[in-house]
């Protein structure tokens, strides 16, 4: 049976929410990469002034995430219930990531890995 969509006021209420979506090490890793990727791409049509690069961001970013989440954690993306808050979602955890914080931000939520 599908869980029932819960609703959210402020991203800091989604925010626990999405990081117990990715409970699992792998998940987070293959998410980060997906989202350094499309940053990536979008930095390239900035560069070149060319759009196909800034197509592929979103087809990137999310291909990854949808893949670790068939795949790895074995759960439905938060990105189909809550598009907006799932990619700031994604640009707060690589950024906790990238910057060494992302585990104590776990531990804060009591989430294990």
């Amino acid at each position: 049976m599908a869980e029932a969509k819960q609703e959210f006021a402020t991203f800091e209420e989604f925010w626990p929410y999405y990081l117990r979506q990715h409970k699992k090490r792998e998940t987070r890793l293959v998410h980060v990469a997906g989202t350094i990727l499309a940053g990536l791409s979008v930095l390239k049509a900035l560069i070149s002034f060319k759009i196909g690069w800034l197509i592929l961001a979103p087809i990137i970013g999310y291909g990854f995430a949808w893949v670790a989440h068939s795949f790895i954690e074995h759960n439905q993306p938060a990105t189909f219930e809550y598009l907006k808050w799932s990619l700031r979602g994604d640009l707060e955890m690589t950024k906790l990531w990238l910057t060494g914080k992302l585990e104590a931000e776990l531990v804060r939520y009591d989430i294990t890995t």
